[in-house]
């Protein structure tokens, strides 16, 4: 298993830069389309029966509209706003210390009973403030352990087990669900002029996910996870220098910011609720389309402001009303590669819309399945353990799914699958293998963490720990799924899973 991860670290490293990879994937599609275009590829589209023609790029006129709609390509892609007004909103929460104390009040307060599933749910729902999960819990969860008589490296790497195969799991939305759901639209949106995918699209089975993944990662870490660090990893005598205490001024300022965030979603319900409301749809059939539900954006965005300010102000975190700005200002700094990112990112999306490669290698993917009766629950599994595998190459959950997106997206839409359980399949395959794959983004700060234990840790001992997670999670997702799927309950907002 040491050597299998210690090649997929090696083959990863070898791949180009995100950034470089799309300006490649850029090129290859020029080239196809020229190819497709010389031997006149086509497909019939089964829905609208109209012949789709392959379009070479490599031509007078592609070069013309390249060159003229780049700048717009990149401004006008539906991520890129939606993503840095979210991530602004979630800044003031997260800087003003809001979402740290409030994990560590409710892991604190927790029975000893519910502590571990607590210390999961709380590293799920960590994630609202993007990687801040990641970083935050798990340091308590090893506090915590140590307090309970547990081993304390146990506790590390449930916390990190939690954050990472979190990502598609969470009591509320975050800024994941925004920043896929946005590709997937602009996606579907291309297929279907005025479709969306909104960021509660897979609401409903994130929030039954978090509680499922509390059942299983608890009988895990009971299981392997405990009993493996006791027999092998001595128990560190400085762990009491991490504090999980809350000063009464945190607990004054936490309790107030909960309040003031109750009042203010009470607030918003009375623009949906009352058949008056001015967010409600004139049509009581389309609820599900209201404003209300197409305006969930700003409505997060102010309330982790809103939150976010009112700890700040009380705990002293925030001491003038700049700080607001400097905080928004910091959320849109870490972002500056994403950004970068977009730049390529959207160039390569348009191009395969414009060489109509992604409706016919789509269409004729779609035949092929057909073909081979390969459909259904059998599809769902063989796509999530496809994503889980790419995603121990490349660690950007965004990155991948700009990629797959175009092809996936539309070949399962031919399938009669919605955009919505195709995103979701793939969040699932992302989740499972974030905490092993040795190219994620946090696997050398959980490795650092484990080297305070053992000196002479390395990939494999960090793959050994969290491998036991990966491969629940993996079984937890696919039954939940295939549950959810046999019994027909909606995803999420509007969004049938059928």
């Amino acid at each position: 298993m040491e050597k299998f991860f210690k090649l997929i670290e090696r083959i990863g490293n070898k791949l180009p830069h995100p950034f470089f990879l799309f300006i490649y994937l850029c090129i290859f599609i020029l080239i196809l389309s020229f190819i497709a275009g010389l031997f006149g590829w086509s497909a019939i589209n089964p829905k609208t029966d109209e012949l789709v023609v392959a379009s070479n790029l490599i031509s007078a006129d592609g070069f013309q509209s390249f060159m003229k709609f780049m700048v717009k390509n990149f401004a006008h892609f539906a991520p890129l706003g939606l993503v840095l007004v979210m991530l602004m909103g979630i800044s003031v929460s997260e800087k003003s210390g809001f979402l740290e104390s409030l994990i560590k009040s409710v892991v604190r307060r927790a029975p000893d009973l519910f502590v571990i599933p607590v210390i999961v749910i709380a590293g799920v729902c960590g994630n609202i403030g993007s990687s801040a999960g990641v970083v935050i819990v798990p340091p308590i969860a090893a506090l915590v352990f140590k307090r309970l008589g547990k081993h304390p490296l146990a506790g590390l790497v449930l916390g990190y087990a939690a954050a990472t195969a979190g990502f598609t799991a969470n009591l509320v939305p975050a800024g994941t669900d925004v920043l896929l759901s946005a590709i997937t639209t602009e996606i579907y949106g291309s297929i279907e002029k005025g479709a969306e995918v909104v960021a509660t699209s897979n609401w409903f089975f994130m929030i039954a996910a978090t509680f499922v993944l509390a059942i299983v990662f608890t009988f895990v870490v009971k299981k392997y996870t405990i009993p493996m660090c006791e027999a092998d990893y001595k128990v560190k005598d400085d762990e009491d220098e991490i504090t999980i205490k809350s000063k009464k001024r945190e607990r004054k300022a936490l309790l107030t910011s909960v309040i003031v965030g109750i009042l203010f979603l009470i607030l918003m319900s009375l623009t949906i609720i009352p058949e008056n409301g001015i967010l409600r749809h004139e049509d009581p059939t389309k609820f599900m389309r209201s404003p209300f539900f197409k305006s969930l954006i700003p409505i997060l965005f102010f309330l982790f402001v809103i939150v976010g300010y009112t700890y700040g102000k009380i705990a002293g975190t925030i001491k003038k009303k700049s700080d607001i700005f400097h905080f928004m200002s910091d959320g849109v700094r870490h972002l500056a590669p994403y950004i970068v990112m977009v730049l390529v990112i959207s160039q390569f999306i348009i191009l395969f819309k414009w060489s109509h490669l992604d409706q016919i290698i789509a269409i004729k993917g779609a035949e092929g399945l057909k073909a081979l009766n390969f459909s259904g629950i059998p599809l769902f599994i063989a796509f999530i353990i496809m994503t889980a595998f790419i995603n121990l190459l490349i660690g950007s959950a965004s990155a991948k799914w700009a990629m797959m997106a175009p092809i996936f997206v539309t070949m399962f839409l031919h399938l009669n699958i919605s955009p919505a359980v195709t995103q979701l399949l793939y969040r699932m395959g992302d989740s499972c293998t974030n905490g092993v794959s040795p190219l994620y983004a946090f696997f050398p700060l959980m490795l650092g963490w484990i080297e305070e234990y053992d000196e002479d840790a390395g990939i494999g001992t960090v793959v050994g720990l969290l491998m036991p997670y990966a491969i629940f999670s993996f079984i937890a997702f696919v039954i939940l799924f295939t549950a959810w799927y046999l019994i027909g309950l909606p995803i999420g907002i509007g969004e049938p899973i059928r």
